[in-house]
């Protein structure tokens, strides 16, 4: 059996765990809850980095993207990415400005967890959530909402994530400027379940 390294506030491994849930995987892999840059961690990935898939003794399979690849190499419905062509590039587009966002909210929060706050420094600070604002703005004024077909992609479980990373870290406080996003992340999670599922408690 193969076996997923995550913590359950992690939005990355959540991504991961969401693309389980869809794929139908989740009697192949167990779950095991680690921290970064601990002996387990750093034995799968030399950063020290989670979420890592473990295939075997020899093998571990990171970042998040890549675990979802394969994932979606494993069953053949719904396909979370795109074979070829455009709509794979949109795909992984939007992937990326989700996971930028996710990058920057996270080192808001490494910031005032691990940095004594006479060292915070505010335009550090603030280059960090103009990403997240800018991007977040982008994602309002395309008013498609990024929409699926079938079913919601890598892209749009990516975005799901880093919504409610804000959420959880970041208080919400993302939702009274983008109505959309939040109409948004409501139709995903009546699409997704496992959206609810792996909510961190």
């Amino acid at each position: 059996m193969m076996k997923l390294l995550s913590s359950p506030f992690s939005p990355f491994g959540r991504k991961v765990k969401i693309a389980m849930a869809m794929k139908g995987l989740q009697d192949r892999i167990e779950v095991e809850a680690v921290e970064t840059e601990t002996p387990v961690a750093n034995k799968a990935n030399p950063l020290g980095k989670i979420p890592a898939l473990v295939i075997d003794e020899d093998t571990a399979i990171f970042d998040s993207h890549v675990i979802c690849e394969y994932l979606d190499s494993l069953a053949p419905a719904p396909a979370l990415f795109p074979k070829g062509g455009v709509e794979r590039i949109k795909t992984l587009t939007l992937g990326s400005l989700a996971d930028g966002i996710l990058d920057a909210a996270l080192l808001l929060v490494y910031e005032k967890r691990y940095r004594p706050e006479e060292k915070w420094h505010a335009p550090w600070q603030e280059r960090q959530q103009g990403k997240i604002d800018r991007a977040l703005a982008y994602l309002e004024g395309q008013r498609y909402a990024p929409a699926w077909k079938e079913s919601p992609d890598y892209g749009h479980v990516t975005l799901a994530c880093a919504l409610g990373y804000l959420d959880l870290r970041h208080e919400g406080k993302w939702r009274g400027k983008h109505p959309g996003l939040v109409a948004w992340l409501e139709e995903f999670e009546k699409a997704v379940p496992a959206f609810a599922e792996t909510r961190p408690k």
